[in-house]
């Protein structure tokens, strides 16, 4: 019930708004999935929905970074009761047409590299605003998006891109050569106007396109306390900022998807590949991508032109460094992972592809462990053990579904002993003997009711490959959720 006054909005129960929002944004999605050329003209009355303001604001709430400010102060976990006096004021504003975002707050965070990542933190109020503009325009640019893409994508995750790279490199597809890249400072030289441009192929409303390009525009508060205007790019850590380098970055998916279809159906690209022709399939993950290659390395190569080229216009370029040519029998690393083609039997000579955890992730949780068994970290066994459970159980739980089981084997050797050393240093007058037995009766580590997790008894599983048959939360396969009772 909409009646211009904030203290008489009515703001549904959470159940019954999900269920509104997920009903809106399914009709949404086959609407731009049954017409890829239309453009949604009315769509800001959406956004200060009741309903979705207050799916938005419990996806604010419920993030892990509930507890961060921005600029003024105000966390979304520490609003409590006044969250619907909130969302009435965010809602008036957006309707009367008087929201303005505030500078989002920087915050650099040490990278494994030695340089810094800048992050970019909203208010909660901007937030509030940027997750229902996320409700409201991700089905219909999901309807857009090509399945060579993974990265920030409803139901998507790392492990479909591992699989899709495993599927293409092993026999019989043999896509050996690897083109991997990087963009160069994605976040921050994406182009407000080739940006804008590609918003408008799906979005009329005026209002919804000013609210997004009054986020890109609204500046950065230093941590030394400048302003600093923001000319191009979408800061990292905005809500908005996922979905839209997707859209920046789909001219990629588009480039590579129009080659594909160029060679027509199957039988004439399996007859190009068999006169030498090359064949590209691109696997990207956000601002990380891949290209692998079914012909030449010259082949390969010539994509440092054509990539570049095709990025340029948004305002983006590759990064010297971390981009290369590569055999996939030399691998490479992606997402984390190595991935690499060897002989399984050295009798028969036969190759396989491996993935498993690179030397850059196993060095990251070797230093976590490393970092929580610190002496005076901790006060007791128990507050260690909360603490390096959740770390090691969601490393494994990431790389379960590779060729891990040596990996996981040296972690655990390696997480059990410095859980040993922190007790021999907490304890400086027992000797080993006596601190076996009152501590590790077994050699099994306890305390507080909790279990170190081992990592050695984490099972591994072979991931399910799920090629473009992804559906979306909004596909028409999908069960509707039942109406929450009244």
């Amino acid at each position: 019930m909409n009646t211009g006054e904030p203290s008489r909005v009515v703001f549904p129960e959470r159940e019954e708004a999900e269920w509104r929002v997920l009903r809106m944004q399914k009709k949404l999605h086959r609407w731009a999935t049954e017409n890829p050329d239309r453009r949604f003209d009315d769509l800001a009355n959406l956004v200060y929905d009741p309903a979705f303001l207050v799916v938005a604001w419990h996806r604010v709430r419920g993030n892990k970074g509930a507890r961060t400010a921005g600029v003024d102060g105000v966390t979304p976990r520490g609003v409590g009761w006044a969250a619907m006096d909130l969302l009435a004021g965010v809602r008036e504003d957006l309707k009367a047409g008087r929201f303005v975002p505030s500078p989002v707050r920087q915050k650099t965070i040490p990278k494994a590299s030695g340089k810094v990542r800048s992050l970019g933190i909203p208010t909660a109020r901007d937030r509030v605003v940027q997750a229902a503009l996320k409700l409201v325009l991700e089905p219909i640019f999901e309807a857009d998006f090509k399945p060579c893409s993974y990265g920030f994508r409803p139901r998507r995750r790392a492990q479909d891109a591992i699989a899709e790279i495993h599927y293409l490199a092993s026999p019989t597809r043999n896509y050996e050569w690897v083109f991997e890249a990087d963009i160069k400072a994605c976040f921050d030289e994406i182009d407000h106007t080739a940006l804008m441009e590609r918003v408008r192929r799906r979005v009329g409303d005026k209002r919804v396109l000013g609210w997004v390009k009054a986020f890109l525009r609204a500046g950065v508060l230093t941590e030394d306390g400048l302003n600093r205007e923001t000319i191009t790019g979408t800061p990292q850590g905005g809500i908005l900022s996922p979905l839209l380098a997707n859209i920046a970055l789909s001219v990629l998916d588009e480039h590579f998807t129009a080659k594909w279809e160029a060679l027509g159906p199957e039988w004439t690209r399996a007859k190009h590949r068999r006169a030498g022709g090359a064949v590209m399939k691109l696997v990207r993950y956000a601002d990380d991508f891949v290209v692998l290659i079914h012909g030449q390395r010259a082949d390969a190569e010539a994509l440092w032109d054509e990539v570049g080229a095709v990025l340029a216009p948004m305002g983006l370029r590759l990064s010297v460094e971390k981009t290369r040519v590569c055999h996939i029998d030399e691998g490479f690393d992606f997402l984390g992972w190595r991935i690499q083609r060897r002989a399984w039997r050295s009798r028969t000579g036969k190759k396989a592809i491996y993935t498993y955890p690179s030397k850059k992730s196993l060095t990251s949780i070797i230093d976590k462990v490393r970092t929580l068994t610190r002496r005076a970290r901790h006060r007791t066994l128990a507050d260690l053990l909360r603490r390096l459970n959740p770390t090691l159980r969601g490393w494994c739980t990431y790389f379960r579904h590779g060729v891990s089981s040596r990996t996981f084997g040296y972690v655990d050797h390696f997480a059990f002993w410095r859980v040993v050393g922190w007790l021999r240093k907490r304890h400086l007058g027992l000797n080993m003997h006596t601190l076996v037995r009152r501590y590790l009766p077994g050699w099994h580590i306890h305390a507080g009711g909790i279990d170190m997790f081992r990592a050695n008894a984490f099972p591994i599983e072979r991931y399910r490959y799920r090629g473009t048959k992804i559906p979306t939360p909004w596909s028409s396969t999908t069960t509707p959720p039942p109406r929450p009772a009244a």
